[in-house]
Formats: structure tokens, sequence, C-alpha cells
């Protein structure tokens, strides 16, 4: 995994492992909604009957006689769209942990009642998705090419044909907007957008902003650093391309990242230390890959992690690099992190 340049695809498939970035680890705004979202009408009863048209992040338009009864969508994508009301028939991606629970990528879905493609990265069933007669195909993109997440690049040509596909990208913006790009999908899809959990969730979104504004205005020496770990490799990453390390960074937190030059081999994504060399860049809070694909904090045994101040500290949480696209599920990201901030110790 320490040759992220060899091809495009390689990179991909470092994200996918939980490698570096984060969606980070990885590879891995708002206009006017009705224009640039495509959503092709007004309120949940318009949009549940009649022609349904979307036009996605790849400025494709996809134009039905009736708006999409059997989805089939990457994991997270589905887990944003069920926060908002609108369930598919079928997912792809990191669904299910070993034991059978739900993946954190799936969110509030009850994954028990899923008809899952593929688990993990490569996998998908295409005479499965053939049976379930799919009326779209959805997921999100980390790169400008329009590269469907999750869709494997070598059985893409003979999936893309059984529907068509909506994308919507997570790559190098910040998270506003792609929630916006996702609200947007789910109202098209016949979500009710105004109903009071979606505005509260919304308005409890733009409050955890402000305060980690304000945190990161409160404590500018603390240092912030977003790590993703393998069995050889730590994980660094850059905080441009990443929807959330952006949106972060635009807030006033004083991330610690590699220098662009280094980031270059990655794409931009990340830089690969030895476990010996984890201790680069000092930081005062460490945000870790939450992904099941990676080491959580608590399984690491490298002594050299043991003796980084942070971790000493008890200064370590969770990142979320692929976040579920919806309001309520990203207001925690932006909460758990301005209290790690607010309550700090200067340590690096």
């Amino acid at each position: 995994m320490s040759n992220a340049r060899a091809t495009h695809l390689s990179r991909r498939g470092v994200l996918a492992a939980g490698g570096a970035l984060g969606l980070g680890a990885v590879l891995a705004a708002c206009g006017d909604d009705d224009a640039k979202s495509g959503g092709s009408a007004d309120g949940t009863k318009a949009a549940a009957s009649g022609p349904w048209t979307f036009e996605d992040d790849r400025d494709k338009t996809v134009k039905l006689d009736k708006v999409p009864a059997n989805i089939v969508a990457f994991t997270g994508v589905a887990a944003a769209l069920f926060d908002y009301g609108i369930e598919v028939k079928g997912v792809f991606g990191p669904t299910k942990t070993k034991d059978g629970k739900a993946d954190v990528q799936a969110g509030d879905m009850d994954v028990s009642k899923l008809t899952v493609l593929g688990n993990a990265w490569g996998q998908f069933n295409i005479e499965k998705y053939a049976t379930l007669a799919p009326d779209v195909l959805i997921s999100t993109m980390f790169d400008d090419a329009g590269t469907l997440w999750y869709v494997p690049e070598e059985s893409k040509d003979k999936i893309l044909k059984l529907a068509p596909s909506v994308g919507i990208s997570v790559y190098d913006r910040q998270l506003p907007e792609p929630l916006e790009r996702m609200l947007a999908l789910a109202k098209s899809l016949g979500a009710d957008v105004k109903a009071a959990r979606t505005v509260e969730a919304k308005k409890n979104f733009e409050k955890a902003a402000e305060r980690l504004r304000a945190a990161a205005k409160a404590r500018p020496e603390i240092k912030v650093l977003a790590g993703s770990a393998s069995q050889d490799i730590f994980y660094v990453s850059g905080s441009n391309l990443s929807v959330d390390l952006e949106y972060f960074k635009a807030l006033g937190v004083n991330l610690v990242e590699p220098p662009a030059k280094v980031l270059k081999a990655s794409g931009g994504w990340f830089e690969n230390l030895s476990w010996e060399n984890v201790d680069k860049y000092p930081a005062d809070v460490i945000i870790m890959d939450d992904r099941t694909a990676t080491i959580q904090p608590a399984d690491i045994t490298e002594a050299t992690w043991k003796k980084l101040p942070a971790v000493k500290a008890g200064q370590v949480i969770a990142r979320t690099p692929e976040p579920i696209l919806s309001y309520a599920k990203c207001t925690p990201m932006l909460d758990n992190l301005a209290e790690a901030i607010e309550k700090a110790k200067k340590v690096a």
C-alpha cells in the first residue's frame, strides 16, 4: 500500500482499505437548489409522482418517467437517504462487520434487511443487482474524473448498462456542499425536506459549526493531526481534497499536515509514515480514521504510538473520513472536535 501512486485504481484501493487519508484516508455551497440539484418538484407529494430529473455532480442529467422506486446505492449514500426517509433496495460497500453488525458507514439502517451486493472493495454481484430491476444507482465520487465509489473498475461497464447512475462528489470541496446536494437528491426522491426533524438537524449542524469555529479561534495553539492506521503504515492526511478536513480548516482549526511536495506522491491525499516515524508531526489532538478497515487507536500496540504526547494525554478522538451525508450524522463530527479542542492540554 505504500506505492499509492502506482495507478489510479491502486490509490482508490488504498483509500478503501482504510489506508490513508481518511477518505481521507485513502484515496479515501449551496447555490440555487432547484437549478443545480435538478430536483424536479416542490414538496413530497409532487416529487413522488410524475417524471424525475436530477443533474448530478458529473453534470450528467438523469431523466426517468417516474421517481425511482428501486434504488441501489453505496452504503454511505443509502444511510444518508435513510435519514431523510428514503429507503433503497440494495447496497454495495462496507455494510456489515465480521460479526454481522452494522458497519459504521451503514448508519441507522437495519442491515439484516438489506440486499448487500458487495461488502468489501472489489465486490459487486452483478447478477443479484440485475434481479433488483434497478431504476438508478447512486454513489459518491472521490476524484474529478467521475469515478463512482465502490463500483469496480473491471466490471463498471456491465453494471452501468443496467441502470442510469448518479454521482455526488465529495472531492476537493467543503462538507456543506455535498450535504446540500444529498438533501436536494433526497428531496427529488420524495423526502419532505421541510419536516421538523430535518430542519432541526440542519440548525444543529450550523450551531455545531459555529461552536467549532469559536473553539478554533479561542485555542489557535492547539494542533490537530488527522491519521489512519494500518499494520505497517501510519498515514497522515493533508487538509485539501477531503470534505471534512477542508471544512475544519475553513473554520479555523489548526491542522498539522505534510508539505504539498510530500503529499504529491499520493495525489495530494496523505503521507505514508513507518511506525518508527509516527512522531514526525507534533500534535495536541489526533483524529483517527474510524472505518472498520483501519486499526483503531485502542488496538494499536506500537510503542512509538503510545509515547506520543497526544496519546499519553488521552487526546485522541475518532474521525469520519467518509461522512454519512445527512446533517444529523455530520453534526457530531463538529461537536466532538470542538470539545476536544476546548478541553485539550497543550502537549505538542
